[in-house]
């Protein structure tokens, strides 16, 4: 599976962060992609220390156009989606890239709690090119 640093869109990097849990790339027009290391346990702890970093670097009229790039294993506790509801964190947009088999539950649950704005994708460049889309639309 391809990483972010292999994009073209390398160049639009706003900021990186890392954290014990993963990668986030920050990109212009409100992408974040995340590369969580092999074997993290991705929880709301974590996910609040990406979105208020997130808060930092975006205005708050860009919407947020989140890809998980799934290249490594790791595990998502799929209720954890229902903290991001009940604190009021709505991204707007979700995607994730990567085997469709392994995401399955998770992509379900995230569906009934943000329904119509979740992707799967089995290829990244796919994935930015969908998103890339919908940052133009939202300038």
């Amino acid at each position: 599976m391809k990483r972010v640093r292999e994009l073209e869109l390398i160049n639009q990097i706003k900021e990186i962060r890392e954290f014990e849990f993963g990668v986030f790339y920050f990109f212009k027009g409100g992408i974040v992609i995340s590369e969580m290391n092999e074997g993290a346990h991705f929880k709301w702890q974590n996910a609040k220390k990406t979105v208020y970093a997130a808060q930092e670097i975006y205005d708050n009229d860009i919407p947020l156009i989140y890809i998980a790039n799934r290249v490594n294993k790791y595990r998502v506790a799929p209720f954890e989606w229902f903290k991001y509801h009940k604190n009021r964190f709505d991204m707007q947009y979700i995607a994730s890239v990567g085997p469709l088999k392994n995401n399955l539950l998770s992509s379900i649950i995230k569906k009934l709690i943000f329904p119509k704005r979740i992707k799967s994708f089995t290829d990244l460049d796919e994935a930015v090119v969908w998103a890339l889309e919908i940052s133009k639309k939202s300038k």
